[in-house]
């Protein structure tokens, strides 16, 4: 017998003792004063069984059929059994094919029949770290390298972001990109501590006069746009993101393999066409705060500049430079010109356009092919002048047998001592 019951034959007790009126019972057991009576007279007649709900062990009036039932599961069976697929987002597929259930109505179905076995996972106990009230206060920023297109293939690296409010270099800087264009320019970005986003090397020389950090190239790009790294020294310190990870992981790699989806570029368009926002939906929270810290983009700054790579060169005496196995010309209608062996900057861009700067201004070039840097080689050459003679030295002045050659130590050739002249 439940609580429920113990409590009310209690009070039923005291009613047919006559120490408790029907009206104050009805106000202890929150039942009008009709059904109060209709209980009682049950009570009377039949005892502790009148207590038992009539419709025990009867199936639920709102339960669904038995057909529908082995319908449901045999389309799970067909196409989302194994382990890959739980309850829970197996509900969400079967949903969208016109089968609407329940996860936990799935859950018991399948357990009922031998489709799906209880699961615990006990995980080490850990210090949950407070949201930030604030959206864009903090953003947690992290790559997945995965198979993501089958254990065959190569692995692929999901560059991911979320916020912490609201639940390759290249790659960061375009997902960074995205993410500006889309919201702003958040406050500071929470990552690991991979060699994309902070460096361990020793400052160099010109680093070190102008009292500067070294920086990697994402580095300097959040430095342009006043964006605060911070390294965090475990996985479980930017858990969040770990966890939307592992969403991904689960649920993105299962759609990747119903679709049929093998490259990059068409699950690059799979995100950008409506899944993203389909998790973001389910899994987003809202912030403590409404007040958003995202700052807009300043006026004159081009994003396209500050997520490039910039490398220093050297300008030759030629007014040529190299940079990644080509050379360039630095034409004479620049102004200011730099001078040789002056130091320049090579803006590369994410779209593989380059600039040269020199003093923070673009300056005016060529790029030189093979031939006419060949012609030109051959144009500079210049034959080689034949060495003069030198003169014959002169004869000594000094008598043979002056005074300093006596007693002078010789070598006898043909006996090996030494003799004396």
């Amino acid at each position: 017998m439940s609580a429920k019951e113990w409590e009310r034959k209690s009070v039923l007790e005291l009613v047919t003792g006559g120490r408790l009126t029907l009206v104050a019972a009805s106000r202890r057991l929150h039942l009008s004063y009709r059904q109060t009576l209709r209980v009682h007279q049950r009570y009377v007649e039949q005892g502790d069984a009148s207590l038992v709900h009539r419709r025990r062990g009867q199936p639920s009036n709102r339960g669904y059929p038995d057909a529908f039932r082995d319908q449901v599961v045999k389309r799970y069976r067909a196409r989302y059994a194994g382990d890959e697929f739980g309850p829970t987002l197996a509900s969400e597929k079967l949903a969208g094919d016109g089968l609407v259930v329940d996860h936990e109505t799935l859950r018991r179905w399948l357990l009922a029949s031998g489709d799906w076995k209880k699961r615990r996972r006990r995980r080490a106990h850990r210090t949950r770290r407070k949201r930030k009230p604030h959206f864009g206060e903090l953003v947690q920023m992290d790559g997945s390298f995965h198979n993501w297109f089958g254990r065959d293939r190569d692995k692929a690296c999901l560059m991911n972001m979320v916020d912490d409010a609201t639940g390759a270099t290249a790659a960061a800087m375009r997902l960074l990109w995205q993410w500006i264009e889309r919201y702003g320019i958040p406050v500071a970005l929470y990552t690991d501590k991979r060699t994309v986003y902070i460096t361990n090397r020793e400052p160099r020389i010109e680093e070190q006069l102008a009292d500067e950090e070294p920086m990697t190239a994402f580095g300097k790009a959040c430095d342009k746009l006043g964006i605060a790294i911070i390294a965090a020294h475990s996985p479980q310190a930017k858990g969040r993101v770990e966890r939307s990870n592992a969403v991904y992981q689960d649920r993105f790699l299962k759609e990747l393999s119903l679709l049929r989806i093998t490259t990059i570029e068409s699950a690059n368009k799979l995100l950008a066409n409506g899944f993203t926002d389909s998790l973001n939906e389910k899994f987003a929270r809202e912030p403590l705060s409404q007040e958003d810290y995202h700052r807009p983009v300043p006026k004159g700054v081009n994003l396209a500049d500050v997520f490039s790579i910039e490398e220093e060169r050297v300008v030759q005496n030629d007014w040529c430079i190299r940079h990644n196995n080509q050379h360039y010309q630095i034409t004479k209608e620049n102004t200011p010109l730099p001078k040789p062996k002056d130091k320049i900057v090579v803006r590369t861009r994410l779209d593989g356009s380059q600039d040269l700067l020199y003093r923070g201004k673009p300056l005016r070039y060529e790029q030189l092919s093979r031939t006419e840097l060949t012609s030109r080689t051959r144009a500079d050459t210049r034959p080689a002048q034949p060495r003069p003679h030198k003169k014959p030295p002169k004869k000594d002045p000094r008598p043979t047998r002056s005074p300093w050659r006596q007693n002078t130590i010789m070598m006898a050739a043909d006996s090996g001592k030494k003799v004396y002249k």
